[in-house]
């Protein structure tokens, strides 16, 4: 096995976050992140939501300085390097590799219709068997709408990317992109097994806009002088993986075989479960992509349930409900304050769903809501419960959806980050869904480094890539509460179908 270091970039919406990882041991060496404060989404109207690509290459070079300021030597023995990032995300770029127009990324509601109406007139089951999914708001379909309201803008494209497409471009000035990034923008056609013509022809889109596609493990380019010497690492170091965020977090957790569930509560909420067979859900609740060690022999796809206002949610109450000036509570504090409150938040109830179109709701944008409100009753701590609560059931409701198409969550893998660090959280969820959680020490830019790894081959198989990886807790069920935690979720049920309800007869 190699000496030296591996480096991993997971390029958030929230975040830049930057991990070097020893070869040999697998441990983490150092993490570093940019910006301070989480990084703005841009949002001209209702429902959109842009980033300036420019905005994350530059978080990434600080995320990275704060990396060199202490470990310059390590930094210049690091021997590959890996990235996961925000899934179904827009980058227009001309042939210099200057970005277009803001990226449209992966919680931009804009293009909903456009992907309904391709959906019912190619045919539900031809866009299911051959896509997985319906088209959606996702990258296909934000190219489509640019194309359709900014024309000066598309016919000014060389090529269209994800974001991790774009950082690994910054990188080497080579652009590609893979199997599984084609998956998740829509892009990508399971039969064939190759991008998606049928798509590219309904919407008209060029197929050369398209990058050549590289493995997710491989030698994608080699970082040029120029970056190497902006970043403080040698030039010529391969960039050996790109996959999206969630793929990425799954493969930082060893969930690779069929059965295998990982789970995130960053910005948005996900479950994300292994299956070796296509799974496709008729109203396109959940989504199906290539997950990162696919292949022809073994097959592996990922099924991805995702709610986007869960990490969101508890910011937003921290910004807004308790801060007052520069005082503010930290999350550990907030957590605190929610335990003082017992489980069902004494009937208050939170309905996640702010941050655009959500999936499971096929693509309704119903917005946050704060129901049952007791002026006699409640307090802050009483909403802080109840936004964790809510961001639980709200993947609880997702997770009935999965179970319903055969996939049975009984233990869940997890980074110990984010909400997963909140005892309330993890408690609610595992006892809502009846589930074990257990919590690993590691997150999307390690699990960037250890991919880097095997795609330089590095490492010769995926069981030594983990080495390091530890579990630091477990959580099961709380058999005291279930019933408490039971009624809890069907009152939050009830809400959240009237609030639907009500959407249905306003259309």
């Amino acid at each position: 096995m190699a000496e030296g270091y591996l480096l991993g970039y997971d390029i958030g919406s929230s975040f830049i976050k930057a991990a070097l990882i020893e070869v040999e041991t697998g441990q983490l060496v150092a993490s570093a992140s940019s910006p301070e404060n989480e990084m703005e989404i841009i949002s001209p109207e209702s429902g959109w939501a842009e980033q300036n690509p420019e905005v994350w290459w530059e978080n990434l070079k600080t995320a990275t300085n704060i990396l060199k300021q202490r470990y310059i030597e390590k930094l210049q023995n690091v021997v590959a390097i890996g990235i996961s990032y925000q899934m179904h995300g827009l980058v227009c770029v001309d042939k210099n590799l200057n970005v277009l127009r803001p990226a449209i990324i992966w919680c931009d509601s804009r293009a909903v219709e456009i992907g309904e109406e391709v959906f019912h007139s190619l045919g539900e089951e031809v866009c299911l068997n051959r896509l997985l999914n319906s088209p959606g708001n996702f990258t296909a379909s934000k190219l489509k709408w640019v194309m359709e309201n900014e024309y000066d803008v598309y016919k000014r494209i060389y090529k269209i990317m994800l974001p991790g497409d774009y950082i690994a471009a910054k990188l080497t000035s080579e652009i590609f992109t893979t199997q599984s990034g084609l998956s998740e923008g829509i892009l990508w056609d399971f039969i064939d097994q190759k991008q998606a013509d049928i798509i590219l022809k309904y919407y008209n889109i060029s197929p050369s806009l398209i990058p050549d596609v590289v493995p997710t493990f491989h030698v994608q380019g080699y970082v040029t002088k120029e970056v190497a010497g902006e970043l403080g690492v040698r030039p010529g170091i391969p960039v050996s993986y790109r996959a999206g965020d969630q793929p990425n977090n799954a493969l930082s957790l060893k969930v690779l075989q069929p059965g295998e569930v990982a789970a995130t509560a960053g910005t948005s909420g996900v479950v994300y479960g292994v299956v070796d067979k296509p799974i496709s859900d008729k109203r396109s609740r959940i989504n199906t992509f290539v997950h990162v060690n696919h292949n022809h022999i073994d097959p592996r796809y990922g099924v991805l349930l995702c709610i986007n206002g869960t990490g969101i949610l508890n910011s937003w109450l921290k910004r807004n409900i308790v801060s007052f000036g520069n005082e503010t509570l930290s999350y550990n504090q907030m957590n605190r304050f929610a335990e003082l409150i017992p489980a069902g938040s004494e009937g208050l109830i939170i309905l996640p769903f702010g941050n655009g179109a959500e999936r499971t709701l096929l693509n309704k944008n119903i917005g946050g809501a704060i129901c049952n409100l007791d002026f006699n009753i409640h307090t802050k701590a009483h909403l802080l419960r109840a936004g964790q609560e809510g961001i639980a059931f709200a993947m609880k409701y997702g997770t009935e959806i999965m179970s319903n198409l055969g996939m049975e969550i009984k233990n869940i893998r997890a980074g110990n980050s984010n909400l997963f660090l909140s005892q309330l959280f993890c408690e609610a969820f595992a006892t809502i869904t009846n589930s074990m959680i257990t919590l690993y020490d590691t997150d999307g830019a390690q699990g960037a480094a250890r991919g880097a790894g095997i795609g330089a081959k590095i490492y010769s198989c995926f069981d030594d890539a983990f080495i390091g990886l530890k579990n630091v807790k477990v959580i099961e069920p709380n058999i005291k509460k279930r019933d408490n935690y039971l009624e809890a979720y069907l009152k939050w049920y009830s809400c959240l179908k009237k609030f639907i309800d009500e959407g249905e007869k306003n259309d």
